[in-house]
């Protein structure tokens, strides 16, 4: 096309980061508002994600792990279960988040539900849950991705994705469709127990309503309000 066309080429408008602004919505969160335990919050904010929040996956989560010399990695991985005792997410041990919580189980959770303009922030620790407990949600998976958490030396480095491809095609070989697929010895669950839960709640003018349940000593939990 010529440059007299009236055509913009769309490779050259500029993108500016700084210029992209949204006006968050005005429905507030008030203590009044909140559960009594952040768990609670969570599945009564969670379930309005999941049905009417416009997102594709609301139980993504992003988690970031620091290791033994405090070098910070987040990844995000998908929530499998929550319940009083903590969130539960399951991956292979040997990879980089496996590694770092194996040396420093300190770990937060993000769940980042833009469309709602909310987010929900976990502090907590980490730990391997039982190998019943893995493996009943193991069997839960499907064939394919059971195949893959075989195939996949996840965070390792590999010569290329034919590598990876081979690797599969042999487990479909030896474990076909209907066949029991053995759980991986390094393959399994973290439970993360929350200390502090933050909800966040996007307002006007970058007024956002921040409350965090913090654990007490005694069971209990404390509601602090966060300035923006």
């Amino acid at each position: 096309m010529g440059q007299d066309d009236g055509v913009t080429d769309p490779d050259a408008v500029p993108f500016d980061p700084a210029a992209m602004r949204k006006q968050y919505r005005t429905e507030g969160l008030s203590e009044s508002d909140l559960a009594a335990t952040p768990v609670e919050q969570f599945a009564r904010w969670f379930k309005q994600a999941a049905t009417d929040g416009g997102l594709f996956e609301p139980n993504a989560v992003i988690v970031s792990t620091a290791d033994a010399q405090g070098r910070p990695t987040s990844r995000t991985v998908l929530l499998k279960h929550f319940d009083d005792e903590g969130f539960v997410f399951y991956t292979n041990y040997d990879s980089r988040k496996g590694r770092d919580l194996a040396e420093n189980p300190r770990v937060s959770l993000l769940f980042p539900w833009h469309p709602m303009a909310r987010q929900v922030i976990v502090h907590g620790t980490a730990r391997r849950t039982g190998r019943d407990e893995t493996a009943a949600y193991f069997r839960t998976r499907p064939h394919g991705s059971q195949l893959g958490a075989w195939a996949s030396g996840q965070s390792s480095v590999i010569a290329g994705r034919a590598e990876l491809d081979a690797a599969y095609a042999g487990l479909a070989a030896r474990y076909p469709e209907g066949e029991q697929v053995p759980v991986p010895p390094n393959w399994g669950g973290f439970r993360v127990t929350p200390e502090a839960v933050e909800f966040w709640q996007g307002r006007e003018n970058r007024l956002h309503d921040r409350l965090r349940y913090v654990a007490e000593p005694d069971g209990g939990w404390r509601v602090e309000r966060l300035s923006p």
